[in-house]
């Protein structure tokens, strides 16, 4: 049976975000372009409104505040090894929490050092739904490369509770 991907695109809080959906699940989301992560994929489109639906349906749920944790199914494709341990691990990070990068490392029982684990969560290909936005540096937020940056992170985070909203946000 040959692979095949579907995509959807839909507005958020944070920006254009796009998904990429397998037959076996969410391969890849994020920000920028739907070309980059068909490249990424490499594998043949469909045009299938039905796959990505549910996917798109709980995104959807999550920007309203009314959705904690997904059930998407999550294909791990783009992943393998010690990255995809270490992102399974991150995939169990409660909603309203955040773990250190050192603390994600641990629980990976990866060996990956802390500074390694900021690597991973650079080239993570499932961001919200594998929320490299909760994980944390020991003495502050830490780098975010989706969206606009540390902002969207922020923006993340206070949406789930974690942080407090400043004025700006009121």
């Amino acid at each position: 049976m040959m692979v095949t991907v579907a995509f959807a695109e839909l507005p958020t809080p944070v920006g254009p975000f796009v998904l990429a959906v397998t037959e076996d699940g969410l391969a890849a989301s994020g920000w920028g372009s739907r070309a980059r992560l068909g490249e990424r994929l490499g594998l043949a489109e469909v045009h299938d409104p039905d796959r990505t639906a549910f996917a798109v349906a709980e995104l959807n749920d999550y920007f309203a505040g009314e959705l904690r944790a997904f059930e998407t199914p999550v294909d791990w494709r783009l992943t393998s090894g010690v990255r995809r341990s270490v992102l399974q691990a991150l995939h169990a990070v409660p909603y309203g929490s955040a773990v250190t990068y050192g603390e994600l490392a641990e629980r990976s029982g990866s060996g990956v050092p802390a500074r390694g684990i900021g690597s991973i969560m650079g080239s993570n290909p499932i961001p919200i739904v594998v929320p490299c936005h909760r994980v944390v540096a020991g003495n502050g937020l830490g780098g975010f490369s989706g969206g606009e940056g540390v902002e969207t992170k922020r923006w993340l985070l206070t949406h789930e509770g974690y942080l407090q909203p400043t004025l700006l946000d009121l």
